[in-house]
Formats: C-alpha cells, structure tokens, sequence
C-alpha cells in the first residue's frame, strides 16, 4: 500500500551483516552487498550513538514456528520470506531451523537477550548530501539502512527423550522448573554446578543444542555446560560492547529521497502467510510422526511397512520443497507489483485440493500407525500362545491408491472424466488435455448416466466430484437470511454479526467469516435523501449475484420506517465488513461506510457532529486505516450546488485533506440513462476530483427505483389484482433501469480495483 512506500520500517536482522547506509531490498528480503549510499566519511560524520544497555531472559515451551520467530522478533513479512527460503539466516537466529525430529521428546528453550548500543543516521542532514544516483537508476533496492541496535541474543534448546512408561505432560513440567531455575543457579569452586540431588537423574538424561550471537569456545551438551556459558554471556559481549552484533534494523524507503526509485508496492498479507506458515508446520509435524514410525521395530521387521513409509516421506519432501520454491518466486514479484496477491491465494487453493492436503496426509499416518500398533498387539499375544498358525502377510505389499495420487512433477495438466449407468458403480475414464470439451464414448441410449472428473496436475489428482449444477450463493443466504416483507419481490435481512468497536458514534457488522482476498474500502457521504442507503442495498445485491428474475432481494442497511424522508435514515457511522465468498461477483472482499446523511432537520449543528464521528472512525486504532474510494451521493436532477453539497465536499477535504481528491467517485442515484445536469454543476463548482476527458467529474449512474420493484410480469399480477394497460411499459422501464444499475456497478467495481489506496496508518491525510 502506499502508506508503506513512505514508511521507515523495523525488521530483524537475524544473524545478517548490517551497516549504516547499506542498501536493502525488501521485495526480497536481502542485503545489496557491497553498496552504501552514501560516501564513508558522510556517513561517519552523520552517526549518532546512544547507550541502550538492558539483559533479559525467557523460556520458550512451544516449539511452533509462530512462537520461535516471536521469540525473534520476526514479522509477518520477514516471516514469508524465511519461509520461502529467501533468507538466510546466522548466529542465534538458527534457531529458526531448529526442529524436533520426534513426538517422544520433551523440549524448553531458553533464550537470553541484550542490548548495548543503538546507532543512527541523522536524516535531517543526510537528505541533502551527494548521493550515488547509480542506486536509484538501476532499482537495485527499496530501502536504506538509517538505524542499527546492537547487541546479541542466545537460545539454549534441551531436549529429553520421553519414554514409553513416562508422562510427557509430567516431563515437560519437570522440564520448565529445571530450565527456569538456570540463572539462579550458583557454580561451585573448580568449575562444577551444585545440583539437588532429585535433578541429578534428570539432568543425565538432557542434551542440549545452543545457536547465538555469542562466540563460545566450546558449545554447550549438558545441562551443566549450559548453565556455565549462561552465566558466562553478559562478559562475552566486551568491557564496552565491542562485541555487540545488530538485533534490530530501521530501514528508510528510498524514495522519500527520489521518488524515482525502486518501491515496495505491497506486503504480503498477515492472513495468507499463516496460512503458508500452517502448510510447512503441517509437513514438519508429519516428519517427526513418519520419522516415529520408522524407527519402531515393526517398521523394521517388515520391510514393506518401511518402504511404503520412506516414499510418503520423500513424496511430502519433494512437495514441500517445490512449495518453498514457489513462495520464493511469487513473494518478490508480488511485492514489486508484477503479480496480485490472489497468485498466491490460488497457490494455497491448489495445495489444499492436491493430495498433499493436511488432512489427507494425516489420516493416512493415522491408517499407518494403527496398523503398526496392531502388529504390535499380534506379536504380544503369540509370545503369550503355546500354538499358533503363522501366515504371510502378502497383502502389504498391495498397491496403495493414495501413494499412486501422489504428485508427477513437470508432468501434464489433463481432465479426467469418468461415467457410469446411473445404479451400478462400473466407472469408466476418458481424458483429455483441454478441460473445455471432452468426448464420452460408449453410451447407451435411453440410458440414464452419472459422470464425474477429477483434475490431474503437476501437484496431484483432484478429488472426484459428481458433475451437478452448484446452488448460486444468492440462493443460499436467502436460507440464512430474515425475512422483513412478504412483498414481491420478498426482502430479506443478511445475517450480520455486530463487533464492538467502542468509537462514540461509530459500530461495525461482519458479513461472512475472514476472507484470504484482499480488502477494499469505500465510504458514502450525501445529503438526506440522496439515496444512499438503498444504494448500499443495491450494491450488496449485486455483490452476490441476485438476478431480476429472483423473487428475492437482500437488505444490508434496514430503514427505519418513523423516519420521514427529511431525516436521514443512519444515525451512525457504520462499517460493514463484507468478507469475499464464493460466488461473489467481485474478487475482492468490501469494506463500505455507511455515514448519516448530511442537512437534515436537525441543521449544522448535527452536520458538524457527523464531520466529528466521521473524523474519529479514521483517527482512532481500532477504526479504518485505509480507503480506496469517497463516494459523494448526488442526485442526478440537481441544477446547482446547495449549501449541504458544499457542506459535504468541504467536509471530506477538511478531514482528509487534498490528497484524497484523486479518490472522490460521484454516485449519481434517480438517473435516467440521461447525461445528469449535477454533473456541470459540480463541474463549474471547481470542486477537486477526477474528471473525464469531456472534463466531467468521474461517475456512475444509478437508478435505485428498480431494486424493489414488482418484477413479476404483467400476466401474473392480473391473476392477482387489477391492472391497466400501463403495466407493461412498467416492467419495461424496471427492468431497463435493473440492467443500467448492473452496468453501472460492474463500471465502478472495475475501476475501483484500480485505485490507488489511500493509507492513515500514520495519520497522514487525515485532519486531527
């Protein structure tokens, strides 16, 4: 976004050989080595360097990925980054790599961490000193280094195997104490740890592993070695600190120095990397599960249980390293603004359907284990048996449909289609390279038929899936809905869920759970009047598909029928989350603000209260950080500007200032398929906003008079009431004014997709 153009950054630096001025490209997550932007002596001359001495100590008892790059520091996009493989990483930031290879272990992590030294550029003068113009010319970065905070970080990881006849919950416990009990430990004369005698037996049982930024003659294996490095660390940074390495960068983006150079167009979104960082945790946790499985005796004894074993293991391998790979060549483009996020979104949709799924993959290490386990069993009773009749077990060596599944990498993406009597279960396959058309022979007439088909693809065979006619979503919310009119069409109420947004003025509705797809936000500002509830209705209709021919309608915002026309019909500021759904006619999800109407009964006063309620929905933290679009809601007949509509364009200048302008959409409602004259209005008004190349103000027309319309035809409401002649012309007109919103809204939702997202994380635009 474009906020995150023009923002210094913090990140990690993870065991990486940072310097002030140095360059770094954040589409890759990687240091441009030897290059600095500045001479050595600017730089020199520029640095200022401040104490920031502090020591602390954690224990780390989970050994999720999301806890260990916690423990580090690590954000979501750096995150990415070393999971794809982009980064590599040094010193105590190994610890990242670090796994267990069995369930049978119990682990706790120790961390110590300090720091001594922050170092930074003073920009204030650095702006303006010569710069090598190579670097911006040749795109080479994104950012440079401006601040560096020194100091270093250690993780001791003790591991102790858990047996059969032990509680792994009791050990782990155990565990926890003797860790957390560490740097209060005391070492005796010549070197030796005093430990209570019940820790003793515990303490042969551990290892230990050690990764930091520290330089240890002899890495710690037990656990009294640990406690003497432990205690050894704060001398091992120097007197003065001298052996400090950086634990923290700030990065400045380049182009707050010219804004011709290389930028970060966008981040990977927090929701769709914990859904990569899911998919490789899955694969590790399988690891220690198949790595288990073979170490057992049974594994061992019968060879096919091991080599069925071994193939799933480096099937699953294979598969996660070329999903790593892949991960390394979509983050970059993405964040460089080559490819849409929703690349990966598919990505993620295609590991889901593949064979490799998480849920596929472990109930067949369930089927795995269980059949160990009995074999297990079998082998305990004929020890117990005086006779036994033994047989080959020749089935293992059986053909496994599932391993077959499995992935042909490289190979060729084809459509299999198979068919049967409708009644017996005979399937037989045709396949063919293009999906489109694929030729079934061997039909019978006057024979009833099921078919269905699968993809084949370089990740895998798709399941197969019956081929039947999908319930449209619209159908579907209709079951969910309420209904509040029995009218034709009957109007339903969409299920919201209210969250707590605790902003006097302002609430917010979920519609639907969260969605991977990205977010845009719009927000509606009008006159009472204008019609901007009804056409929030009728974006929601279209947004998930009703028809004109449907004999139902959805309402998102409900009018409040005490309410005259001269009032306006919300009395808040109200967000309504719409989270993207299969079947939505946008492919995105929609954030709409929905905003009192301005000029109402209650006069300036309220329209300054809405200015307000408006103005804190973007200033506080748990409001809105980013718009795409302000739609003014204007009517389509109006001759000259009132003072309301000046009232409403000045209102949104003064809260988000002039940097906005580019995002101001008119929404013209009561339209006719007309050129409305408002528009020459605001036109001759100078008000900033885009304009067309007639030099009009950029705009949609809507006519909402058809959205609840009666679209029965003529014929069928005659069987009910009386009519006249001019019914007809009505359905006519309806209709026509139905098809002119569609067009209308597919126009708006296109170019709104294409706008330039306006970011106040920082609170740049908007007024306080």
């Amino acid at each position: 976004m474009d906020s995150e153009v023009n923002t210094k950054i913090k990140v990690a630096a993870l065991g990486r050989r940072f310097s002030l001025g140095m360059l770094y490209d954040c589409r890759q997550d990687s240091l441009v080595p030897d290059v600095k932007l500045w001479d050595c002596d600017d730089l020199e001359k520029y640095t200022r360097k401040r104490p920031k001495p502090s020591s602390d100590f954690e224990m780390v008892a989970s050994e999720s990925f999301k806890d260990k790059s916690s423990a580090l520091n690590v954000e979501a996009s750096l995150k990415a980054s070393f999971l794809g493989g982009l980064v590599e990483v040094g010193g105590s930031a190994k610890y990242l790599n670090d796994g267990k290879t069995s369930k049978n272990h119990a682990r706790v992590t120790l961390k110590y961490q300090a720091t001594t030294t922050l170092k930074e550029l003073s920009m204030n003068h650095l702006g303006d000193v010569k710069k090598h113009q190579f670097v911006f010319d040749q795109g080479i970065a994104t950012h440079v280094v401006t601040g560096i905070l020194y100091g270093a970080q250690a993780f001791f990881v003790f591991d102790r195997e858990v047996s059969v006849n032990e509680n792994h919950r009791d050990i782990q416990g155990n565990l926890k104490v003797m860790i957390k009990n560490i740097p209060c430990l005391s070492i005796e004369g010549e070197g030796s740890l005093k430990i209570e005698d019940k820790d003793k037996a515990n303490d042969e049982k551990l290892s230990c592993r050690f990764y930091g930024d520290f330089f240890v003659p002899k890495p710690p294996t037990t656990f009294q070695e640990a406690v003497e490095v432990y205690q050894s660390l704060p001398k091992l940074l120097g007197a003065n600190g001298e052996y400090a390495v950086p634990v923290k960068v700030w990065l400045l983006p380049l182009t707050c120095l010219d804004s011709t150079a290389a930028k970060l167009v966008r981040q990977i979104s927090i929701g769709l990397v914990e859904e990569c960082q899911s998919v490789l945790e899955d694969f590790s946790d399988l690891e220690m599960r198949f790595n288990d499985a073979l170490r057992t005796k049974t594994a061992q004894q019968f060879p096919q249980i091991g080599e069925k074993l071994k193939t799933f293991k480096q099937k699953c391998s294979q598969f996660k390293l070329e999903f790593q790979q892949t991960l390394a060549n979509k983050l970059p483009s993405i964040r460089g603004g080559g490819e849409e996020e929703a690349v990966l979104a598919e990505e993620l949709r295609k590991t889901c359907s593949s064979p490799f799924n998480s849920k596929d993959l472990n109930e067949w290490m369930d089927c795995k284990e269980r059949e160990i386990n009995k074999i297990v069993i079998l082998e305990n009773d004929l020890q117990k048996a005086k006779q036994a009749l033994l047989s080959d077990f020749t089935s293992q060596g059986n053909y496994e449909p599932y391993l077959s599944a499995f992935p042909r990498f490289g190979g060729e993406d084809i459509t299999s289609v198979e068919s049967c009597v409708r009644g017996e279960n005979g399937w037989k396959q045709e396949t063919a390279s293009r999906a489109e058309e694929v030729p079934v022979s061997g039909l019978s007439p006057i024979t009833e038929f099921r078919s269905r088909c699968r993809a084949e693809t370089p990740v895998g065979a798709g399941p197969a899936n019956e081929v039947v006619s999908p319930a449209r979503l619209a159908e579907s919310l209709k079951s969910k809905s309420k209904r509040i009119n029995s009218e034709s069409p009957s109007v339903y109420k969409l299920p919201l869920t209210e969250e707590d947004l605790n902003i006097e003025g302002c609430r917010r509705y979920n519609f639907g759970k969260e969605s991977m797809m990205s977010n845009l936000a719009i927000m509606l500002v009008g006159a009472t009047g204008s019609g901007k509830s009804t056409l929030i209705n009728g974006l929601i209709n279209y947004i998930v598909g009703v028809e004109w021919e449907d004999d139902f309608r959805f309402k998102l915002v409900v009018e409040d029928q005490s309410r005259s026309q001269a009032e306006s019909q919300t009395s808040e500021v109200t967000v309504y989350n719409i989270n993207h759904q299969e079947g939505f006619k946008t492919p995105f999800s929609l954030t709409i603000i929905d905003t009192p109407g301005f000029g109402g009964t209650r006069g300036i006063k309220r329209d300054k209260e809405i200015t307000e309620q408006i103005r804190r929905l973007f200033t506080s933290v748990n409001g809105v950080s980013e718009i795409d679009a302000v739609c003014v809601v204007t009517q389509a007949s109006l001759a000259r500007l009132t003072a309301t509509q000046r009232y409403v364009f000045e209102s949104v200048l003064s809260i988000f200032g002039k940097d906005v302008a580019e995002n101001i959409q008119m929404l013209v409602t009561f339209a006719d398929g007309k050129q409305p004259p408002v528009l020459e209005t605001i036109k001759k008004s100078g008000i900033p906003c885009p304009k067309d190349y007639l030099g009009l103000p950029v705009h949609f027309t809507f006519n909402n008079s058809a959205l609840f319309a009666d679209n029965r035809s003529s014929s069928d409401r005659a069987c009910e009431e009386n009519s006249d002649e001019e019914d007809e012309d009505d359905d006519d007109f309806d209709e026509m004014f139905w098809k002119m919103g569609i067009k209308s809204m597919e126009k708006f939702f296109n170019a709104l997709a294409k706008m330039t997202t306006k970011s106040f994380l920082i609170r740049d635009y908007v007024k306080v």
